[in-house]
């Protein structure tokens, strides 16, 4: 493997996908659901331990995606500029850390901090993963190389379905702290792996001064400061959504406004709002992602803690309980993942979604245990084609040199999708977690599914059919208009 410029597409021999990438790329990736999943059955533990309810256990959800909203645009345009190597290295490093101080926290506010330098430390992985796929996309002239995408999307389901039963498993034998100290072998393993097999970028040239100004001008450092006041804003309001914030909103709003008039001046900006305005599939893919996952992480939070505390199973039972749901999740992701249309991945997906909820619905304290494998086992089914659907979507819709930060840009809206099922979950349950709280929680997700399932019949995009293969990799995306590749 040769050294080369970030972004560049690099010159090797082989002829198909090198896959001396896979490994720091899955591993990468799957850092952030493998601690999204083992918090899910380590919250209820976690708030006995340290006599918390449940209203401010959420934060240790919401604080983690808080971090990684933030930083995932941010990195990935970063991996857009320089290349995944760097960027990939000094986060996962941080996942180490943050691992070491949450398994040490004496008290909620410090392990909070270990879930926001978390959040900032699994940033890197997928956006890193994503423009990996694009540069050997282009580099072996296949720009649909479904069997990668794929992989990817069911890596995220392995650890899914590992992560629940994992952290019962971990609990079971350390305690819920033992749930944070997983994330150090994870972080030098992730270490190791780039320093062995990512590329590396070439030694800059030229002169400093130009070079430092070169990169002040790329990096549009007030577009981001803006950018992440405004996000900011908007998910402190989400993370606990009252009449008396009210100026949270209003703040978001100005700033935002901010933001969009610095990006729409700016010769390299952060966000490029005039391509957005132009691609309107890739925003529909967004909008999507936000609903679907107010729906996924409601059920992965919510019905959790439910089965724990208002249904009685140990925390490990709980994540066996799960398992269905990702196990499903990933044999539909395997099946359906070369085809390349998406949009009867969505439609399929939105109505599992809405079946699912419509069934939670009948859930009660007293109902039988197979009862809530089937529920699970539903909920499985759109959870595999949802997020490999829109993973695609991305894939194909955003501009090939934006792809890593348009790849954290579909994480970011869900997360936000992620943050206000958090929210609705705590002011569902409140401080009692019982069937009465979960059935509010769960007429929320079915309003979420049904707007999804809007969203998707009514984006007469998805129809279109993508550019083949071998002329889409030679050809340009139009900077202003949608792309020729959206998927059908």
């Amino acid at each position: 493997m040769t050294d080369t410029e970030p972004g560049a597409i690099r010159k090797t021999d082989q002829p198909g996908f090198d896959r001396r990438l896979l490994p720091p790329m899955m591993l990468g990736s799957v850092l952030n659901p493998i601690n999204s999943t083992i918090i899910s059955v380590a919250l209820v533990p976690i708030g006995k331990a340290l006599g918390a309810p449940a209203s401010q256990t959420a934060w240790l959800v919401s604080a983690l995606y808080l971090a990684t909203s933030l930083g995932q645009p941010v990195v990935g345009r970063l991996i857009d500029l320089f290349g995944p190597r760097r960027l990939f290295l000094a986060s996962t490093s941080l996942v180490g850390i943050a691992g070491v101080v949450g398994t040490l926290a004496p008290n909620m506010a410090v392990l909070i901090v270990a879930r926001v330098l978390l959040g900032f430390g699994t940033c890197s992985g997928y956006p890193a993963a994503m423009a990996l796929v694009r540069s050997e996309a282009e580099r072996t002239g296949r720009d649909s190389p479904g069997g990668v995408l794929t992989a990817l999307a069911v890596a995220n389901q392995t650890i899914a379905v590992i992560g629940p039963l994992l952290g019962g498993l971990l609990i079971a034998v350390g305690g819920w702290r033992a749930t944070f100290a997983l994330n150090v072998p994870l972080s030098v393993a992730s270490v190791v792996l780039g320093l062995l097999w990512l590329p590396r970028s070439a030694p800059a040239t030229g002169d400093p001064t130009e070079r430092r100004g070169r990169l002040v001008s790329q990096l549009d450092l007030p577009g981001m400061l803006l950018f992440a006041a405004t996000l900011t804003s908007l998910l402190l309001f989400l993370m606990n959504p009252h009449p008396r914030d009210w100026y949270l909103l209003v703040i978001a709003a100005a700033l935002g406004a901010g933001f969009a008039m610095r990006e729409l001046r700016a010769d390299a900006p952060f966000i490029d709002l005039r391509v957005f305005g132009g691609n309107t599939p890739l925003l529909a893919t967004y909008l999507r992602a936000l609903v679907a996952y107010v729906v996924s992480y409601a059920f992965l939070y919510g019905f959790s803690q439910w089965t724990e505390e208002g249904y009685g199973l140990s925390p490990f039972r709980a994540g066996l309980v799960q398992i269905p749901t990702f196990l499903v999740a990933i044999g539909v992701s395997i099946v359906s993942g070369r085809r390349p249309g998406v949009r009867g991945k969505l439609l399929v997906g939105a109505a599992g979604q809405i079946v699912a909820c419509l069934l939670m619905l009948t859930l009660a304290g007293s109902s039988p245990l197979w009862t809530l494998f089937l529920v699970t086992l539903v909920f499985g089914i759109p959870q595999g084609l949802n997020n490999l659907a829109l993973q695609n979507s991305v894939y194909f819709q955003a501009d090939p040199e934006r792809i890593a930060s348009s790849a954290g840009l579909l994480r970011t809206f869900a997360y936000i999708g992620s943050m206000i099922a958090s929210s609705a979950a705590a002011a569902s349950f409140g401080k009692h977690i019982d069937t009465g709280g979960l059935h509010h929680l769960v007429w929320i997700m079915l309003g979420a599914g049904v707007l999804y399932l809007l969203l998707t019949v009514l984006d007469r995009s998805l129809g279109r059919a993508p550019v083949p293969d071998t002329e889409a990799a030679k050809q340009p995306r139009a900077a202003l208009s949608p792309p020729k590749t959206a998927p059908p």
